[in-house]
């Protein structure tokens, strides 16, 4: 079966994101977009990640749970876990890797944890959009280490991606994929780039806006949604 997949949605903790980005706003505006599978991805923290998850079982929506890593290169990473246990983990690698600037809301936007219900559960206080101390190699294998999934974000990007940063892709870097945005195609990035290529490509929404959600998404093949399905889905892309 093919299902419809958008694995780079931002909710109301990342501060580039809508405060009507909520787990449970996202949910449905993934349901009514037709889309089967959708990612969590704030910036640099996963905690709206499992009350999404758990929105969506309801909903028939399955939720990949991780986080939008910005490397020590400034290249953001989308990182995604098997588990609520080595989520946890991987959010204890990424507190222990914050270079702590404190948030100013009013300039850079709220960053808040909610519940099932919108209610506020917590607000971060260190600015979760800046680098954190861990080098995109480093950061590969700690994700692989927890048996996550690792897709380089928006390579395409002029702006934090692989192309910006390292112009690159280091020899040693391993990935389940690499993601596009919405503009690759018209940015002709894949003919600018051409030794990007030949590799397994996703495209995503980077929805920080309601409407934004599904505006692109990624068709996998598997029987059922899961974890494990979908990285076996992700490797089963046909190089473009």
């Amino acid at each position: 079966m093919i299902f419809k997949a958008d694995l780079h949605i931002h909710s109301v903790l990342s501060p580039c994101g809508d405060l009507e980005m909520s787990p449970s706003a996202i949910i449905a505006e993934a349901k009514s977009k037709g889309l089967n599978i959708i990612g969590i991805s704030d910036h640099n923290s996963t905690r709206n990640a499992l009350v999404a998850s758990k929105i969506g079982q309801k909903n028939d929506v399955f939720v990949l749970c991780g986080a939008e890593v910005t490397t020590k290169e400034e290249v953001h990473c989308l990182c995604f876990m098997p588990d609520e246990n080595t989520l946890l983990e991987f959010q204890n690698f990424l507190d222990s890797k914050y270079i702590f600037f404190q948030n100013d809301p009013d300039k850079f936007g709220y960053q808040l944890v909610v519940d099932e219900d919108e209610n506020i559960v917590d607000q971060i206080d260190t600015l979760l959009i800046n680098a954190i101390d861990c080098g995109i190699e480093d950061l590969q294998k700690k994700v692989y280490e927890l048996n996550g999934i690792f897709i380089p974000a928006h390579v395409d990007k002029p702006r934090f991606s692989l192309s910006s940063q390292l112009v690159f892709i280091p020899e040693n870097l391993k990935f389940d994929a690499l993601e596009l945005s919405k503009y690759a195609e018209k940015n002709n990035f894949l003919q600018n780039f051409s030794w990007f290529s030949l590799n397994r490509f996703i495209t995503s929404s980077d929805a920080h806006y309601i409407p934004d959600i599904g505006t692109v998404y990624t068709e996998l093949e598997m029987e059922t949604p899961s974890f494990e399905n979908i990285r076996s889905a992700l490797k089963n892309i046909k190089p473009r």
